[in-house]
C-alpha cells in the first residue's frame, strides 16, 4: 500500500511539474514560430504554431531597421564585462567581510546591506549627474561601472564564504602564500558553485537591462539590443509586424538562455567536484 500510495505521489508530482514546464515553455515556442511566418499568416490561436510558410524575410527585415551586429555587440560586452567586474569585486568584499576583522567591519557590513533597499529608480538623478560629470554618456562604461560591486551579491558571496574553514586559510598563510594568493587559488575555487550561481543571476539581469541603457544611451550606434528591439514597434512606418518584432524577441532571449544553461552546468560541476573531495 505505502509503495502505491509513494508511486502515484511520484507520477502526480512529475505530471505537475511537466505541466508547468509546458507552460513555461509555450510563450517561447509560440514566438520563436511566428517569427519565422510571413506577415500574412494568423498568430493568434491554436492555429500559430501552423507554420505554412518558413521565411527568414522577418529576420532580414530585422537587420534593416537596427544596426543588429553592433547593439548585439554591445550588449555581449556590457554583459560578459559587467558580469566578470562585479563577481570579482563582490568576492572579493565577500572575502574580507567573512575571513578579516577589521575596525568598523560589523557596521560596514550593515551598511551594505542597508543599501539593497534603495532603488536603482530612487538614484537615477544623482547617478546621471555623476555619468555626466565623468563624461560616460553613451559610452557602455556607464552601464558596468554603477553596478562593478552590489551589494546583494557582496551579501551572498560573504555568507558562503564564512563556511569555507578558516584553517585552509591560515595553512595557506603559513606557506607562504600571499592575501591575494589566498583569495586567487584557495577561495575562489572552493567558492566556484557560489560564483557561478552568483553568475546566472548577474548575467540575466545585465543582459535583460532597460532602465540604465535608457537613461545614458541616446544613439542608435550605442544601443544595447534590448532597447534596440524595445523600440521596433515604431521604427517601419506607422507599425512594424509582430512577425518581426517577434524576431527581434528572440534574438533577444535565446542566447540569455544558453548562456544561463551553461553557468547551470557549470555549477553543478563545482557542486559534485566538491562532494567527490569531501
Amino acid at each position: 500500500m505505502k509503495k502505491t500510495r509513494s508511486l502515484g505521489w511520484f507520477l502526480l508530482v512529475n505530471i505537475f511539474m511537466i505541466v508547468v514546464v509546458v507552460i513555461c515553455l509555450f510563450p517561447v515556442l509560440w514566438m520563436c514560430v511566428i517569427s519565422i511566418k510571413t506577415v500574412g499568416e494568423p498568430i493568434t490561436g491554436f492555429n500559430a504554431l501552423s507554420v505554412k510558410q518558413p521565411t527568414i524575410a522577418n529576420y532580414t527585415r530585422l537587420f534593416q531597421l537596427i544596426p543588429l551586429g553592433t547593439n548585439l555587440y554591445n550588449s555581449i560586452f556590457t554583459t560578459l564585462l559587467g558580469t566578470l567586474t562585479t563577481l570579482f569585486f563582490c568576492a572579493l568584499a565577500g572575502f574580507a567581510f567573512a575571513k578579516y576583522r577589521f575596525p568598523g567591519r560589523a557596521k560596514l557590513f550593515a551598511f551594505v546591506v542597508a543599501t539593497m533597499a534603495i532603488s536603482v529608480e530612487a538614484g537615477a538623478i544623482p547617478l546621471f549627474i555623476i555619468m555626466r560629470k565623468m563624461h560616460l554618456i553613451n559610452s557602455l562604461w556607464s552601464l558596468i561601472l554603477p553596478r562593478i560591486a552590489t551589494a546583494v551579491g557582496i551579501y551572498y558571496l560573504t555568507q558562503y564564504i564564512k563556511d569555507v574553514p578558516d584553517e585552509l586559510v591560515e595553512a595557506a598563510r603559513v606557506d607562504g602564500c600571499t592575501e591575494f594568493g589566498i583569495f586567487a587559488k584557495i577561495i575562489c575555487p572552493v567558492i566556484t558553485p557560489a560564483l557561478a550561481s552568483w553568475a546566472s543571476i548577474t548575467l540575466i539581469t545585465r543582459w535583460n537591462d532597460y532602465f540604465l541603457p535608457l537613461l545614458f544611451l541616446n544613439r542608435n550606434d550605442k544601443y544595447t539590443l534590448m532597447i534596440s528591439v524595445s523600440m521596433l514597434p515604431s521604427m517601419d512606418g506607422i507599425s512594424t509586424p509582430w512577425q518581426v518584432i517577434l524576431a527581434g524577441c528572440t534574438l533577444v532571449i535565446i542566447p540569455a538562455i544558453v548562456l544561463y544553461l551553461c553557468l547551470q552546468l557549470l555549477q553543478k560541476a563545482g557542486n559534485l567536484a566538491g562532494a567527490v573531495k569531501g
